[in-house]
């Protein structure tokens, strides 16, 4: 807290933060890094605390069980663990793995000010306001030592990093040292003795385990801050007395060594840098100043203009910083740690194959393929605060160079290079000058972009021959772009400016470029941005964009390789990008580096200690993808035989571009073989994994592959193995296989199908079975029209004396047409009968003969039998009775000789089909089968050309959006997306709006008369877009748009206001839930919904409380008038809360809670209302204050911020804990978590999901109103 002291302003000139990661919170009062992971702690002084990744800029988890301010927080080293200490007197020990409190401390009589695990032992450290510092085992959970001796504050206590010491900062102006080598030897020496509770009695009446074994005096106020160097005999303390000041110590004393001023306000904290000699303090002056060590010297100052700093941390491995102030903290470094470097031109078509780079001011030169590191020439060292130049450009034909630095808002200095520079110790005079940066544009020009944002040509003399004026004036830097061309970026542009012709050439749209990387041919070029990648080509000095990569933490660099790929590093890993756009992951890193160059599987790249180094990389995927999309099918062919690519990435990617029969090669499972074998129309190697797999669908969907190829062979056989009796008879009957067909009839007859035989004997134009047929199910006058009209004159007799007597004999009479009108119905005679159909020809690609594997025995032979084994006489079922007759009819083998054998061999198993006498012929393999057209057609061609991927299909592959989802007719993913996003339970109020999302994404189209109708899929896109070749680009049309979502709006604010209250609560209610299938392409639009959402919940709740209170409160006077109040507190407009307020002031009045009513009129006249309402409100008010008095009391409190659960109709208070719809994010209280929302109708109460995305360029943030873009 603020608790002593005022502010003192300071004109001193502060610095600029190089800012990793911020926040805005309450204030933070405590801050640990992770030792490992790019994580940060940060309590604060609402008593949460907020685990944070700097990294990726994400809430990883808030831990909020202390009362009070939290001011102490430490990450254990090794364990899942972190300790807090807080004003509630209580240390607790968390398991972020578990996220929750393993257990509390408990001894400290007030405030705990600090907290530290020891990095080796089981020990934890606090300093408290109760005058004592205690070292705590938090594995045996007790307190071991209690240090006393301070008569003040403890406001700070740390263990030394690698000796056995302890220091202590109070306000008593004193710093302790503590010798805690006797405690380590009684509490730890022993596992088989631990301390008694004797030990820790005599602990606390000051025992001589711990003793002081320095005291440091010489600050003249309280002591805030003491902090341990983490190698040197060196101690630092800050002050209230605003003085930072450096101790020594050695074996038997310690002393003051120097004191540093420059604060105007209290010292907060103060620590050593980890790896340098600077020493950071940070004060509630709102500076955080850094100081040189050794000079005893200020060197940076950096500044806020509203926020007082109370505490810091640094990260022990890396460069990295955070201080917590009043409205959050904040992440940061001190200096960059990129070096920079440039690459040396090759000659002619040769790639560069050496490098310039500076190394502790020296400018070097490494040579990638013999490894040779030569300093070249000593450098000055820049003035003010910085580690060197920010970029370097270099001139090889006059060997001249520019480095390129910040300080002082931005210089440069242009050096020349000794030809003999070995022995160049002294670094030379350099010519400098003032700018936002210098390029070199020719062989003796450079061009500087001066701080007036004019382009200054200049020769190697430093003297300017030429100014010019950039393409726009908000240019702030410059790029070499070739000879006499640059690149400027200004604002959110890079434009391709020509010097000679003083005007810009092509411009781009590329927010925030940091570092352009040209590739060797000058014509392509990437831009790299905080978290963006942006390739481009020039072509006729145009400027064209290709693709655009998003990443979610920063881009740090890029090199590219044969002008065809980009590799780019982040924090942890390098990825490249292809110019169609395709992206991925090539290997992950340990640390950040910075590519310099890519040559074969190997990169050179510097570290941020500027040491070159050689990284091995597999860039088979990339080369892979790169001959794919350039159709280069030979190398495709190489690389699949020659390298392990696979893994479901690849095959997905292949799936997503139109390449099945390419994934063919890479996949072993027989599920997913056989559905890339049907996607790409590979009959034979579907034919073998149906075989292996033997699965009913896996048939079925074979059968229907077949049957669009023409192959009916291969459908018989698929419509055997699913004992698919209907399209089985009409598949002989358009095949004209007649002799099947009488089996087929014969085979019903056995199986008691009624149907199924009249249709086979129909299929034959057998007369006579179809009376027999008639006659046996008690259809006598049927069977007697069949007879008389077909001429089977005795039948009909027969038939005709078994009618009469039911005397319906004349009206069967009358039916019956004349011979000379009747026709006889029978099948037409099909054309090819023994072949299968003729199919397209179409040249065999590359990869459909690697793709095709020979069949399996099992598999051909099956193809020679007719309906298949698992079709036995066991299957049937058919009893004793008629055996023998069928047995007769089939040849005599029905279930006798085969039936045993399950489906195995040349026939089908159960020999119930008699498959010797079908005489199917030697189909063989249908890859050498000479009966099939395909084959016969020659080498070289085979069935059908690859069918491409249905729109529906890449909607639903590609996107992650619940709504496209919806478009595509997926309604099962589109479920398990919102259910995994925003929690929704309830999906039948939902299924209108997904039949209509559906059905406005379609259009049927009529074709010529007697053909199917064509349907074809809607884009959004489909004029404002380029599509990709095979169509992947297309977005999907959403008939909910915001448009029409905000005229619903309209009609709900309509309604309301007529008080229609349950047709209000109809039109929120569905504009609500049609934000679930809501789709958007800008974050504009997206922020417009979010809006939209908050709207509807608002008034929904709105409704709710209205109707409540009319319908179950009525009678209820005081519940009445709270539900009355409470919807005053609804974000409604300005018309709608005047009703609201209305109604409140009306029913307190009545309650004669003339105060409450009083607040009600004054809120009412600061929304002017209309003339009587105001004169009303007024008469109403000059009540209240004459009866300034409330008869009854309510829950609520109009000064104490809350939100209405709408379960319970009662108030939730700041504070209280609530649980929240996953979708609307309508507040509950924790006892409805798990129940279904009824204000959206559909979310869960209290899921915690990835949020809803509502466009596909929407990153998952852990939050249902997240609208962050990539």
């Amino acid at each position: 807290c603020a608790r002593r002291g005022s502010s003192i302003h300071n004109a001193m000139s502060s610095g600029t933060f190089l800012t990793k990661f911020e926040t805005k919170s309450n204030r933070v009062k405590g801050l640990s890094f992770h030792p490992k992971r790019p994580w940060i702690v940060a309590s604060l002084h609402n008593g949460v605390i907020q685990l944070w990744d700097y990294r990726m800029g994400t809430l990883l988890d808030r831990f909020d069980e202390h009362d009070g301010p939290v001011r102490g927080v430490h990450f254990h080293k090794v364990q899942p663990l972190l300790v807090s200490g807080g004003d509630d007197y209580k240390i607790k020990v968390w398991n972020y793995k578990l996220r929750r409190c393993l257990f509390t401390l408990l001894g400290h009589l007030d405030y705990i000010r600090t907290v530290q695990f020891h990095h080796e032992y089981p020990w934890i450290v606090s300093s408290s306001d109760d005058q004592t510092v205690r070292i705590w085992n938090w594995q045996t959970r007790s307190c071991v030592s209690v240090l006393t001796g301070h008569n003040h504050y403890v406001m700070c206590v740390q263990f030394h990093p690698k000796e056995d010491l302890i220091v202590s900062a109070s306000l008593d102006q004193t710093v302790r040292v503590w010798d805690i080598s006797g405690l380590k030897k009684k509490t730890l020496g022993s596992s088989d003795n631990p301390p008694s509770s004797s030990t820790i009695s005599t602990d606390l009446f000051g025992g001589n385990d711990t003793v002081v074994k320095y005291l440091l005096e010489g600050h003249d106020r309280g002591v805030n801050w003491a902090s341990f160097h983490p190698s040197l005999p060196l101690i630092v303390s800050g002050a209230d007395d605003r003085q930072v000041k450096l101790w020594r110590m050695n074996d038997t004393k310690a002393w003051e060594v120097d004191t540093l001023r420059g604060h105007v306000n209290n010292v907060s904290s103060v620590m050593f840098h980890p790896k340098q000699e600077l020493i950071i303090s940070n004060s509630e002056d709102k500076s955080i100043r850094v100081w040189d060590m050794s000079k005893r010297t200020g060197v940076q100052t950096f500044r806020r203009e509203n926020d007082r700093f109370w505490i810091m941390a640094v990260h022990p491995e890396q460069n990295l910083l955070a201080a917590g102030h009043d409205s959050g903290m904040l992440v940061y470094k001190l200096e960059r740690e990129r070096p920079a470097y440039t690459l040396q031109e090759g000659a002619g078509d040769t790639p560069a194959t050496q490098m310039l780079y500076i190394k502790d001011r020296y400018l070097r030169m490494a040579e990638f393929h013999s490894a040779r590191d030569i300093p070249l020439l000593a450098m000055r060292k820049a003035a003010g605060s910085g580690s060197g130049p920010r970029s370097i450009s270099y001139n090889e034909a006059e060997r001249s160079l520019i480095a390129f630095s910040d300080a002082d808002g931005g210089t440069y200095e242009l050096y020349t290079i000794p030809k003999d520079s070995r022995n160049n110790q002294e670094a030379p005079e350099a010519m400098r000058g003032p700018g936002l940066g210098a390029v070199f544009v020719a062989r003796n020009r450079f061009a500087v972009l001066d701080k007036s944002r004019q382009i200054l040509i200049k020769n190697l003399k430093n003297e300017v021959t030429k100014k010019l004026s950039p393409p726009h004036a908000t240019t702030d830097l410059i790029f070499y772009a070739g000879t006499g061309m640059l690149l400027c970026r200004s604002e959110d542009k890079m434009t391709l400016f020509d010097l000679q012709q003083k005007r810009a050439m092509g411009e781009l749209t590329c927010p925030g470029v940091k570092y352009v990387v040209w590739a060797h041919d000058m014509r392509h070029v990437a831009f790299i941005s905080k978290h963006v990648v942006v390739l481009a080509r020039r072509d006729a000095q145009k400027l064209e964009q290709i693709c655009t990569v998003h990443e979610t933490i920063r881009i740090k660099s890029g090199a590219w390789e044969e002008d065809k790929c980009f590799l780019y590093t982040t924090l942890n890993h390098i990825k490249y990008c292809l110019l169609s756009g395709d992206s991925g992951l090539i290997r992950t890193l340990d640390a950040p580096v910075y590519l310099c160059k890519v040559s074969g599987n190997k990169v050179y790249c510097l570290d941020r200690e500027g040491s070159m180094r050689t990284l091995a990389i597999d860039n088979t995927e990339c080369l892979f993808k790169t001959a794919l999309v350039e159709r280069k099918y030979d190398e495709v062919l190489k690389i699949i035989k020659r390298s392990k690519l696979c893994g479901q990435s690849i095959i997905g990617y292949l799936q997503k571009k139109g390449f099945p029969e390419v994934a063919l090669h890479f996949v072993k499972d027989e599920k997913t073989r056989f559905n890339l074998a049907i996607e790409c129309g590979n009959i034979e190697v579907a034919l073998a994994s149906a075989t292996a797999l033997d699965d009913k669908d896996c048939w079925h969907k074979l059968g229907v592959e077949a049957l669009k190829q023409g192959n009916h062979q291969i459908v018989e056989m698929a419509y055997q193995k699913t004992k698919d009796f209907e399209r089985l008879s009409f598949l002989y009957l358009i095949t004209g296989n007649v002799d099947k067909l009488s089996k087929m009839l014969k085979i019903a007859e056995m199986r008691g199908d009624i149907m199924g035989r009249f249709h086979n004997a129909l299929y034959l134009g057998d007369a006579l079975e179809r009376v027999k047929i008639l006659k046996e199910i008690q259809q006598p006058a049927l069977a007697y029209i069949t007879a008389k009209t077909h001429g089977l004159t005795e039948l009909a007799e027969d038939l005709g004396a078994l009618i009469e007597s039911t005397g319906i004999k004349e009206k069967v009479e009358e039916s019956i047409l004349s011979p000379s009108k009747a026709g006889l119905l029978f099948p037409p005679t099909p054309i090819f009968r023994e072949n299968n159909w003729p199919l397209l020809r179409v040249s065999k690609g590359y990869f459909d003969g690697g793709g095709e594997q020979k069949v399996e025995t099992a598999a051909v032979a099956e193809l020679d039998g007719d309906i298949g084994g698992g079709w036995g006489g066991e299957d049937l079922d058919l009893g004793d009775d008629g055996t023998k007759d069928e047995d007769a009819a089939f040849g005599g083998r029905f279930g006798d000789e085969e039936g045993s054998e399950g489906g195995g061999g040349g026939g089908e198993g159960g020999g119930g089909w008699d498959i010797d006498d079908l005489d199917l012929g030697d189909l063989g393999a249908p890859t050498t089968s000479k009966s099939t057209p395909s084959a016969s057609g020659g080498a070289g061609f085979f069935a059908p050309p690859t069918m491409g991927t249905p729109a529906l299909q890449r909607w639903q592959q590609a996107s992650s959006v619940p709504g496209e989802h919806m478009a595509a007719g997926s309604f099962e993913t589109a479920m398990d997306l919102l259910r995994r996003q925003c929690g929704i339970m309830d999906f039948a109020p939902l299924k209108p709006l997904f039949v209509s999302v559906y059905l406005g994404a379609q259009a049927v189209i009529s074709s010529t008369p007697g053909a199917p109708l064509i349907e074809s899929a809607l884009h959004r896109n489909a004029v404002d877009n380029a599509w990709t070749p095979r169509g992947t680009g297309g977005l999907p049309a959403v008939c909910i748009t915001l448009a029409s979502l905000s005229e619903r709006i309209k009609l709900g604010y309509k309604a309301f206001t007529e008080g229609k209250l349950p047709e209000a609560q109809i039109a929120f209610v569905y504009v609500l839930q049609a934000v679930l299938a809501a789709v958007v392409d800008s974050k504009q639009d997206l922020e417009e919904l979010r809006e939209l959402m908050g709207i509807c919940k608002e008034y929904i709740t709105a409704v709710l409380l209205e109707t409540t209170r009319r319908d179950q409160f009525k009678d209820d006077a005081q519940r009445n008038v709270e539900l009355a109040a409470y919807l005053t507190h609804c974000n409604l407009q300005p018309l709608h809360l005047l009703i609201s307020l209305r109604s409140a002031m009306s029913s307190a009045v009545k309650l004669k809670n003339f105060n409450t009513a009083a607040s009600f009129c004054r809120r009412l006249l600061e929304l002017n209302p209309k003339a009587e309402h105001k004169e009303q409100a007024l008469k109403v008010l000059k009540v209240c204050d004459a009866n300034r008095s409330n008869q009854v009391q309510l829950d609520y409190d109009e000064r104490n911020p809350f939100v209405v659960c709408t379960q319970s109709y009662k108030p939730i208070f700041r504070g209280q804990p609530m649980s929240r719809c996953g979708f609307c994010h309508a507040p509950f209280a924790p006892q409805f978590k798990g129940t279904k929302c009824n204000v959206c109708v559909v979310g869960e109460i209290g899921f915690s999901g990835t949020g809803l995305q509502n466009s596909r360029q929407q990153r998952e943030r852990g939050a249902a109103y997240s609208a962050d873009f990539d």
